[in-house]
């Protein structure tokens, strides 16, 4: 089971899952940011000023931290980490205010209200779990990029 979670092969699957989700969600969202703007504005939290930046920079940010999650550019998981925390706030703060509006994780107009909110809040947490793994598989490699150290699997005798 080691071999298994500490498998290169796995890391690689995963930093691909995970940064193709970013790079989808970023992307379906710049291809309609009226749409994305108008969804953001029914939380109440972005003032309208900032609508704009918000609905064009965010999913950029997304697709660029999936780019990078996808070629292992230090940072990028980071970038996810961040992101995902910042997700489950505004998710906790719709679900916290009973807000009947669309998650807009993946579309504007996503499957079911209050629903959306409460899949897309589970949902995050397992990319938060997916995300921490990799962190921390990142964390263990010793100068070989896309491998993990060798551990002595072996006991003292």
């Amino acid at each position: 089971m080691r071999r298994i979670l500490t498998s290169w092969w796995l890391q690689l699957l995963l930093r691909l899952l995970v940064g193709g989700i970013f790079i989808f969600s970023g992307a379906v969202k710049l291809s309609d940011p009226k749409g994305f703007a108008a969804l953001i504005s029914k939380y109440g939290l972005v003032p309208d000023d900032l609508l704009v930046v918000v609905a064009i920079g965010l999913p950029l940010v997304e697709l660029l931290a999936g780019l990078g999650t996808l070629f292992n550019i230090r940072g990028s998981l980071e970038t996810i980490m961040t992101m995902l925390v910042f997700f489950i706030a505004i998710l906790w703060f719709g679900l916290l205010h009973d807000l009947d509006v669309d998650c807009g994780c993946f579309s504007v107009k996503e499957q079911g209200e209050q629903q959306s909110l409460r899949t897309a809040f589970v949902r995050d947490w397992a990319l938060v779990a997916v995300t921490s793994y990799l962190i921390f598989c990142r964390r263990l490699k010793i100068n070989s990029p896309g491998f993990l150290p060798a551990t002595n699997l072996t006991e003292e005798k």
